[in-house]
C-alpha cells in the first residue's frame, strides 16, 4: 500500500518514540503518528513485527522504506534533512557520532534494565532490585560522562539549535525523573546543571 504522508511514525506514549516526535517536529515534517498498543502487545503483531522485527518501538515508515532503532532514525532524518547534526565532513561530526552512540548503545539500554528488570534476569523482587540499584549507579556515572563532554562541547548538546543529542538525551532524562513510579529518588538534575540547561 503506497504511503500517503511522507512519514508515519509508529509510537507509544512517554516511549522512545517520543525522541522521533520531537526530531520530526523541529525538521517541520509531516507525519502520521500510529498508535502501538503495548497492552495488547501490538509490537509483536505480524503487521508490526514486519516493519520492525525486533518487536520495539519506534519504527518510522519512509518513502524509503521502515527504519527502526532510535538513534539509527534520528541519523537517517538528519542526513535527509540537512539539519539536527553536523554534516559528514564538518569537524565535529566524529564527535556528535560518539555521543549518540553512546547514548544509544549504553545509556539508553541502562535506563532500560533499570525500568524493566525482569525482562533482563526474570522475575524476582530482590534480584530486580538489585540490578536496578546497580545500574542506577552506572545511569549516574554515565550521566558524569555527558555532563563533561557537554561542558567541553555545548553546541552538540545545548547550543543554540537542538541536535540528535539534545533531542534523543532530553526524552531520557524525563524518564529518570518520573520512572519507575516511587523509586526515582535517586535522581536529580541538579547534579548535572549542562544537562539541566540542555533539558
Amino acid at each position: 500500500m503506497p504511503m500517503t504522508e511522507p512519514y508515519r511514525l509508529h509510537y507509544a506514549p512517554d516511549n522512545a518514540s517520543l525522541v522521533i516526535r520531537l526530531a520530526l517536529e523541529e525538521l517541520r515534517q509531516p507525519y502520521r503518528a500510529l498508535l502501538v498498543d503495548r497492552a495488547a502487545r501490538g509490537q509483536s503483531s505480524p503487521a508490526y513485527l514486519a516493519l520492525n522485527p525486533v518487536g520495539l518501538i519506534p519504527a518510522l515508515e519512509t518513502p524509503d522504506g521502515p527504519i527502526f532503532e532510535t538513534g539509527a532514525i534520528l541519523l537517517w532524518l538528519a542526513g535527509r534533512h540537512g539539519a539536527l547534526a553536523p554534516l559528514p565532513d564538518a569537524p565535529d561530526r566524529g564527535a556528535l557520532l560518539k555521543w549518540l552512540f553512546f547514548l544509544s548503545n549504553t545509556l539508553h539500554p541502562a535506563l532500560r534494565m533499570t525500568f524493566y528488570p525482569d525482562r533482563y534476569i526474570g522475575p524476582g523482587t530482590a534480584e530486580c532490585t538489585r540490578l536496578r540499584r546497580h545500574m542506577q549507579g552506572e545511569i549516574a556515572r554515565h550521566l558524569d560522562t555527558l555532563e563533561s563532554a557537554a561542558t567541553d562541547a555545548p553546541s552538540l548538546f545545548s547550543g543554540a539549535e537542538p541536535t540528535v543529542l539534545s533531542l534523543y538525551l532530553a526524552p531520557m532524562l524525563r524518564w529518570m525523573a518520573l520512572y519507575p513510579e516511587g523509586e526515582t529518588g535517586w535522581f536529580s538534575l541538579a547534579r548535572w546543571p549542562h544537562l539541566g540547561d540542555m533539558a
